[in-house]
């Protein structure tokens, strides 16, 4: 058995703070124990439950955050940004379930730690006029490869968000949001506990849970902050303009969408 392993920051059970999850901020280096911490607790679960082989992909910020020297040395990691998939390098059709650890609620979201979706610059990103959160974006390119997300875990919303949006993976609650910078943050042990429960649960009903695909064509429509950005995306061809701050790309399948939405990333980077 063979699992992919997103992992980000935001939604990491002791994370509730900007101080704490951008690189040289005051809180940094303890996120990143904690977040190496959590997701060993996911890959011992894993392996528990019969994994033969893992891979970590360091999903926040520059995507270095994750301590080699502590992570369990039966998991691969892939650190470092850029990277061409993001979020989901290395994935492929050989993977058995995708696991989501440390997701957090998409952009505009009430009463969710950190809510956003990529980039704080992005208010809402929609495929096929459906609002995403990067669970959402990031499982449908799993599911490209027909590789179904099998489990997520963050705060109460970044666990809806996911149901809402693909084929209802096992969710683990590992902090209850009070607000974006606030949340009833648990014992390191209930939420080892509670993320052990949630790989079982998922391994053990693994061959239930189907892939999240997007038939092409696939419209991609995304809200930036301000008008500036949405001029640099559209120096994509095929990309036309809804609004001001808005724009809307067709492309042929989802692969090709999710290069599209990484451009326009890129292009609206340095736009203020």
């Amino acid at each position: 058995m063979k699992i992919f392993i997103s992992a980000d920051m935001e939604g990491i059970s002791g994370v509730v703070s900007m101080e704490q999850i951008e690189p040289g901020a005051r809180d940094y280096e303890r996120a990143r124990r904690m977040m190496t911490r959590e997701v060993n607790a996911v890959v011992d679960a894993a392996l528990e439950c019969g994994a033969s082989e893992i891979v970590v992909n360091d999903s926040h910020d520059n995507m270095d955050n994750i301590l080699i020297e502590e992570l369990n040395r039966r998991a691969v990691l892939i650190s470092g940004s850029p990277k061409p998939l993001s979020m989901m390098q290395g994935i492929d059709e050989s993977f058995d379930a995708a696991f989501f650890v440390g997701y957090h609620a998409r952009a505009g979201t009430a009463c969710a730690v950190i809510d956003h979706t990529y980039a704080f610059r992005v208010l809402s990103a929609k495929i096929n006029g459906k609002p995403m959160s990067e669970a959402g974006l990031n499982g449908r390119l799993a599911g490209w490869f027909g590789v179904p997300v099998a489990f997520i875990s963050g705060d109460q919303n970044a666990v809806a968000c996911a149901k809402e949006e693909l084929n209802n993976p096992v969710g683990v609650e590992v902090k209850s949001a009070v607000g974006r910078n606030a949340a009833v943050i648990y014992p390191f042990d209930v939420v080892k506990e509670r993320l052990r429960a949630g790989v079982a649960e998922a391994v053990k009903n693994l061959k239930s849970f189907k892939p999240t695909v997007e038939k092409g064509p696939v419209e991609l429509e995304v809200s930036f902050s301000i008008s500036g950005m949405a001029d640099m995306a559209l120096l994509i061809p095929g990309t036309s303009r809804k609004d001001g701050r808005t724009v809307v790309h067709t492309a042929r399948d989802y692969m090709d969408a999710f290069k599209v939405f990484r451009v326009m990333l890129a292009l609206s980077s340095g736009i203020r």
